[in-house]
């Protein structure tokens, strides 16, 4: 046990979006929900703490970037690490939240292999804020079952992260690192409030996404709501995470890692490696994330757009060749257009899209030149 200090121990409801140890698979893959996770005792060591809370906005309506407005929002938070140290606030894809590294017993983060005690993003020297995404499935405002939430944009995510700042006390984020969504929402700090951050890392976004990124989603978000309509949000989700599992790795890992034959199953139908493989990490993901939330989010993905020239915070970029989500060409773009110092770091990676769960060599050389 630790002697860490924690701020609050959250009722169990509020930790919702915890992970389990399951390996993580695609765009933050989230495993079984775990609601006796808050229970948990905190597992830091000696001189970290953790500040975990549910901000609550309601005294005026939150405004929405693409228009109207909630009465009330809650975001949860979670702010650990070696207790005064610098603040670097990480954000994932959209199934990822608050929870990026290991705080409570048993309890694994989303981004363990980059984040925490040793890691290449050394919680010994850092605090890692982290939020759940307005829209989403887990502890912040985001749709019930059945309702069709409002569009929320990634100028939308970085306000929240905003008030979160605001409601911690910290004034001037020392960096924000994001990737796939959180780099997107990385990119809207540098532009619309460049007072609150030194330094960005965006890892696999862009400016704007790629039209047969859109593509590809806008056919997975029709499956959901198409599925929701008929009273199968659950199954048109597995369809839809399924789809979106081929675009998250490269077509190099796919062919060394299912080059088998089809099995014949009991019913008669041929059943092959990789089919079998998207399949269960769809069935995976459904059980995890709400399928009104993906459609919120997903959407938010595409409607992403900042212009370059305006962005005034110097940012470090990694693009990957493999990416089918990002287009390297399209990080070059922003590049050459960005108003603010910039370093593009372009790297082969057989993960794709997924390398910043992969490459923690690449990314411990970055967090180094970036922050220290």
């Amino acid at each position: 046990m630790s002697s860490a200090s924690s701020s609050q121990d959250l009722p169990s409801e509020v930790e919702s979006s915890a992970f389990a140890s399951a390996p993580l698979d695609g765009a933050a893959d989230p495993a079984s929900l775990d609601p006796a996770a808050a229970r948990r005792p905190i597992a830091l060591p000696a001189g970290y703490r953790c500040d975990e809370d549910v901000l609550v906005l309601d005294r005026d309506p939150f405004r929405l970037h693409f228009g109207g407005a909630l009465s009330r929002v809650e975001i949860a938070y979670r702010l650990a690490g070696a207790e005064g140290a610098p603040v670097i606030a990480v954000l994932g894809g959209i199934s990822a939240g608050r929870n990026v590294f290991k705080v409570r017993d048993g309890v694994a983060g989303w981004w363990d292999e980059i984040a925490g005690p040793g890691r290449p993003l050394d919680t010994d020297r850092y605090r890692v804020l982290g939020i759940d995404f307005l829209g989403g499935s887990h502890r912040t405002t985001g749709p019930a079952a059945g309702e069709v939430f409002p569009s929320v944009s990634a100028h939308d995510q970085a306000r929240c992260l905003v008030a979160v700042m605001d409601r911690l006390g910290i004034d001037l984020l020392h960096g924000c690192v994001g990737a796939s969504y959180g780099g997107m929402v990385t990119l809207v700090m540098g532009m619309a409030h460049p007072k609150r951050l030194r330094h960005g890392v965006v890892m696999s976004a862009a400016h704007r996404t790629h039209p047969m990124s859109t593509a590809w989603r806008s056919v997975q978000r029709n499956v959901v709501r198409y599925a929701i309509e008929h009273g199968e949000g659950e199954q048109g989700l597995v369809l839809a995470r399924a789809l979106a599992m081929t675009t998250y790795r490269s077509i190099r890992e796919f062919e060394d890692r299912f080059p088998g034959e089809a099995e014949r199953r009991d019913d008669g139908r041929f059943v092959f490696p990789v089919e079998a493989y998207i399949v269960s990490r769809g069935e995976a993901y459904a059980k995890t994330y709400r399928p009104e939330a993906f459609v919120c989010l997903s959407e938010s993905i595409d409607l992403h757009r900042v212009q370059p020239e305006q962005i005034e915070v110097p940012m470090t970029m990694v693009a990957v060749l493999e990416d089918q989500l990002v287009p390297v060409a399209d990080m070059r773009l922003l590049r050459d257009r960005i108003g603010s110092p910039c370093q593009l770091i372009e790297i082969s990676s057989v993960y794709g899209h997924d390398a910043f769960f992969k490459e923690a060599d690449v990314l411990r050389d970055v967090f180094h030149r970036t922050f220290d």
